[in-house]
């Protein structure tokens, strides 16, 4: 179990994290979202250990992660521009992380490296951003780590190499029982893997549920009205997002979908359909119902 307990980090006047606590299960795939600025970045940093807290602490299993070489071997982490010296190769890097961390699998890495298409002897700086990636992961999933921390991890990485990973990382959390944590903007890929999913905005967390649970308690729903119902009844039922498309309205609603599906069916519609939630929907709404929205941001 990863325990984020009332962390505080500052940057003079910055202060991308406030008092933020939640906890992160084990042999899970969390997705860390939030708006630009939320203090994701510095949360990772902060639980793998770069970075120490101005105030509160981050657990694994019970032990603090700063300064602790005993966790700190326990997870590796990518950040979204990962550092490498002038001459570090995938070659050089996997000989000194052989010494770094007992759990280090040499077959696995041989494996891997024959998976990815990089030449392990080529100087990393000299590849390419998606490239650079790559070799970091062939490092990180050979490590076998408890947790792997990875920011923004998708980027740079045409769609075959972003298949291959997700179908990695799924395999050592099968196996292995691997705590996984992504943060990503590409709300999309992390769908596609995560089972449970973390908002933070503004230094604080607005939402931190299973992926599921959050999809449950807000709704999508398509309806054509004769008449189209008045604002105010609209507001009553919830509704938090209203797009029209011709006579076609496409609401976002929060509550429970029976109830939803009732209120909306008593007021006659032509037409209605209740559609599966997206994770950016999701999202979307959850900001919306803190006041960061287009409307708020274009004036």
């Amino acid at each position: 179990m990863l325990e984020i307990k009332n962390i505080t980090k500052k940057f003079g006047d910055n202060v991308p994290l406030d008092n933020l606590s939640f906890s992160i299960p084990t042999g899970s795939v969390f997705g860390l979202i939030g708006s630009n600025g939320s203090g994701k970045s510095t949360l990772l940093r902060i639980i793998s250990g770069v970075y120490q807290s101005d105030g509160g602490t981050v657990e694994i299993d019970g032990m603090p992660t700063f300064e602790n070489p005993v966790v700190k071997e326990q997870c590796f982490f990518i950040s979204d521009f990962p550092y490498f010296y002038n001459d570090s190769t995938v070659e050089n890097l996997a000989s000194l992380y052989r010494d770094l961390y007992s759990s280090w699998d040499q077959e696995k890495y041989i494996a891997l490296s024959e998976m990815f298409p990089i030449n392990t002897k080529d100087k990393i700086m000299h590849m390419s951003k998606g490239m650079q990636r790559q070799a970091a992961l062939i490092l990180a999933l050979a490590a076998n780590p408890k947790y792997i921390l990875l920011d923004e991890i998708f980027d740079g990485l045409d769609p075959v190499v972003r298949q291959l990973i997700k179908k990695l990382l799924m395999g050592m959390v099968a196996e292995n029982g691997t705590t996984v944590i992504i943060s990503s903007h590409n709300l999309r890929e992390l769908e596609d893997v995560c089972d449970h999913i973390g908002l933070i905005h503004r230094g604080g967390v607005i939402m931190e549920k299973e992926l599921d649970e959050a999809k449950l308690g807000i709704h999508r729903l398509q309806v054509v009205f004769r008449e189209e119902p008045e604002e105010e009844t609209l507001s009553q039922m919830n509704v938090v997002n209203i797009r029209r498309q011709g006579k076609m309205m496409t609401l976002t609603v929060k509550g429970n979908a029976e109830e939803i599906e009732k209120a909306v069916s008593a007021l006659e519609p032509v037409y209605m359909e209740m559609l599966p939630l997206t994770l950016e929907e999701v999202f979307i709404s959850e900001m919306e119902a803190v006041g960061y929205d287009i409307n708020n941001i274009i004036k």
